[in-house]
């Protein structure tokens, strides 16, 4: 199998990428996992036909769902990961000496083992020694850790399949009492052009639990619409601004997040923030 299309199709958008060949399509108890040898982009994972990540573009997503909570919060040493089976988000977080605990919850250990078959520059972030895996249900995990962490960031599929239970008010709820004082949540949020009744929905119920929240975009090319949402949130200040600057060392290993970066990304244009209203 070489040279043919692999195409994401949702809400009357896709996404068609040119593959030169398949590297590893296998059913999970919960999903179907393929990836896939692009022409242009590197490698491709799809979860049940919803591109995940490209080696091209990965970057901006990563570095954005890590740093935007990392950096909202003064001081943080515990983080928990839900979702983000391929690595990414953990090889991020990796990157900060001053974390003392980097656990992740993730569902489907399938995802996890294909990861670090296929994806090594990604998946790497699971060899570092602060690392804990969990295979459990998010949902299920946070309730049972409170006031444990300092910052929790869902890296989830879309709200169908395993992800589901990720997008529910009483999920939220059971983040906000994980959290530790001043602790800052990040979650996938969609996009406002694919999906705005789910980004308006996780925005209200986030302000319903939280002081500060804000709706964060990433410009990343190949998910349909070309970007997608974090919905950042917390008791401990505004969540828009900064608490910290980016250490030099830091920063030359970063392609995508900058200080700046973080504040413009909360700048939501007019039909985005009437989905606040």
């Amino acid at each position: 199998m070489s040279d043919f299309w692999v195409t994401e199709a949702m809400n009357g958008f896709g996404m068609t990428v040119q593959v030169e060949a398949e590297l590893c399509r296998r059913q999970s108890k919960f999903q179907k996992i393929e990836l896939y040898q692009t022409a242009k982009l590197g490698r491709l994972l799809l979860l049940d036909g919803i591109i995940q990540l490209t080696d091209f573009d990965e970057f901006a997503y990563h570095e954005m769902m890590a740093n935007l909570p990392l950096f909202a919060h003064e001081n943080p040493r515990r983080v928990l990961v839900i979702g983000g089976g391929d690595g990414g988000v953990l090889r991020e977080l990796g990157r900060h000496p001053e974390l003392e605990v980097m656990e992740i919850c993730e569902i489907d250990e399938e995802v996890i083992q294909v990861a670090r078959e296929f994806l090594p520059e990604i998946s790497c972030g699971f060899d570092d020694p602060r690392v804990k895996i969990h295979i459990a249900d998010g949902s299920e995990f946070v309730r049972n850790h409170p006031e444990e962490y300092d910052v929790i960031i869902v890296d989830s599929t879309d709200p169908g399949g395993p992800g589901a239970p990720l997008f529910g008010e009483e999920f939220y709820r059971n983040m906000k009492r994980a959290l530790r004082p001043g602790g800052v949540i990040a979650t996938q949020a969609e996009s406002p052009y694919l999906l705005p009744e789910i980004v308006a929905r996780l925005h209200a119920v986030s302000r319903r639990i939280f002081s500060s929240i804000g709706y964060g975009a990433i410009m990343v090319p190949t998910y349909p619409t070309g970007m997608i949402g974090a919905c950042v949130a917390s008791d401990g200040g505004d969540v828009r601004i900064p608490k910290r600057e980016v250490p030099p060392e830091l920063a030359a290993q970063l392609r995508y997040y900058t200080s700046d970066v973080h504040r413009a990304a909360f700048a939501n244009p007019a039909f985005v923030n009437r989905l606040f209203a």
